[in-house]
C-alpha cells in the first residue's frame, strides 16, 4: 500500500525507486514492525496488568522455579501480529496474494489462540484440547481453500533435493496440509515454555523462508541454484522481515525474566504461518528441517505419553517437553535456552544447505 504510493514518484525524484526493490523494503518492514512492539508493548504491558492482574497461571506440576512468574501479562502474541500485519500490509507491493493468506493465517489461529488465552486469565483453564483441535482444523481447511481459490498448486508435492522433481499426490495433498499446519501450529505451541525459548528459533525459521522466497521469486537467482521459480513469492519476504521484527521487539520484553508471555495468541498462530508459507514456497520438507527444534520438542513429548501408557506410569523423560526435562535436571533456564537457540540456528543452517544440494 504505502510502498506502492511512494513508488508511484520514481519519476518525480530517483530516490523512490527503491520502494521497487524487496531488499530495502523488507527492511522497513522489520524496523516498522520492531518499533511498532517497542513503542507500544510498555502500555500494552499496564493494560493488562489493570484488567487481568491475575495474569498467567502456572501449573502445579511444574517446575518449581516457574511459581515465581504466575501473574505475567500472557497476551504479548497480540501486539506481535498486530504488529506483523499493519508492517506487512505497509510495505507490500501490488496486493500480494501471498502475504494475504498469510495474514489470514494469523488472524485464524490468532483467534484460537486468544480466545484459549483468555479463558486462562479469567477462569484458569483454557479451552480443551478437543476444542482447540476442531478450531485447527476449521482454520486449515479456510486456508486450504483460500490458497486454491488463489491458483496455487495444491497436488504437487516437490523434492527439495532433486531439480524439477514433484510427486502428483492429488488430493493426499489436502491430508498433507492438514498434518503441516496443524503439526507446526502445535509444535510451536509446545516449544513456547521458557522466557525467550520459542522467540529467537522462530526468528531464525522465518529468516530461512525469507532467504528462499527471495531466492525462489528471482527468475536469475532460481535458475542459478536450479530450484523452481514462483513469481511473486519474493513478497513473503516482507512478511517474514516483518514476523522478525515484531519477534525482535518482543524479545525485548520477553527475555528472562520476561516482562509479558507470547501466549497461545503468538505462537500458534505464528507455527501456522510458517507452515502456509512452506506451502506456498512448496518447501514442506525445509519447515521440517529448518524447525527441527519443534520438531524434537513434539516428538519428546508423543515419546513420554506413549512410554507413560506402555509401561503403565513410567515415563522416559523427568518431564517433557524437552526443555522442562533438563529443567527438572537442575540446568539454568537460560542455560536451556541458549542452547536450544544454538540448535536451532543449526537446523536452519541445514535448511539452507538444501540450496545447493541438486
Amino acid at each position: 500500500m504505502l510502498a506502492d504510493l511512494l513508488y508511484s514518484f520514481k519519476d518525480v525524484e530517483f530516490i523512490f525507486n527503491l520502494f521497487g526493490y524487496i531488499s530495502f523494503r523488507s527492511g522497513l518492514s522489520l524496523v516498522s514492525a520492531f518499533f511498532l512492539v517497542i513503542f507500544l508493548m510498555p502500555y500494552w504491558i499496564k493494560i493488562q496488568q489493570d484488567v487481568f492482574p491475575s495474569g498467567q497461571p502456572i501449573r502445579n506440576d511444574g517446575p518449581e522455579t516457574h511459581y515465581h512468574k504466575k501473574g505475567t501479562p500472557t497476551f504479548g502474541g497480540v501486539l506481535i501480529l498486530f504488529s506483523i500485519i499493519i508492517s506487512t500490509i505497509i510495505w507490500t507491493s501490488n496486493f500480494s496474494s501471498f502475504n494475504y493468506i498469510l495474514i489470514l493465517t494469523l488472524v485464524l489461529f490468532g483467534l484460537i489462540g486468544f480466545i484459549d488465552d483468555f479463558q486462562k486469565v479469567k477462569i484458569g483453564k483454557g479451552i480443551s484440547s478437543k476444542t482447540k483441535l476442531l478450531g485447527q482444523l476449521a482454520a486449515t481447511i479456510i486456508i486450504y481453500f483460500t490458497i486454491k481459490h488463489n491458483g496455487f498448486d495444491l497436488n504437487k508435492f516437490s523434492i527439495p533435493f532433486l531439480k524439477d522433481t514433484s510427486i502428483e499426490i492429488g488430493y493426499l495433498y489436502f491430508v498433507l496440509i492438514l498434518f503441516i499446519i496443524i503439526g507446526s501450529t502445535n509444535a510451536t505451541n509446545l516449544t513456547d515454555g521458557l522466557d525467550g525459548l520459542v522467540s529467537m528459533p522462530l526468528i531464525f525459521v522465518f529468516l530461512t523462508f525469507a532467504i528462499f522466497a527471495y531466492i525462489l521469486g528471482n527468475i536469475n537467482f532460481s535458475n542459478y541454484l536450479l530450484v523452481n521459480y514462483i513469481k511473486g513469492s519474493g513478497e513473503i519476504v516482507i512478511f517474514s522481515t516483518s514476523a522478525i521484527g515484531a519477534l525482535l521487539g518482543f524479545l525485548w520484553f520477553n527475555a528472562s525474566p520476561a516482562s509479558i508471555f507470547m501466549g497461545d495468541t503468538g505462537s500458534q498462530s505464528l507455527g501456522g504461518s510458517l507452515a502456509v508459507t512452506s506451502i506456498l514456497l512448496k518447501q514442506e520438507i525445509v519447515l521440517a528441517v529448518a524447525g527441527g527444534l519443534f520438531v524434537i520438542e513434539t516428538i519428546s513429548v508423543l515419546l513420554q505419553v506413549t512410554y507413560f501408557k506402555f509401561t503403565k506410569g513410567k515415563r522416559l523423560f523427568l518431564m517433557a517437553p524437552l526443555h522442562h526435562h533438563y529443567e527438572k535436571k537442575g540446568f539454568s533456564e537460560q542455560k536451556i535456552v541458549i542452547r536450544f537457540w544454538i540448535l536451532s540456528f543449526l537446523f536452519c543452517l541445514l535448511a539452507l544447505s538444501l540450496l545447493k544440494i541438486r
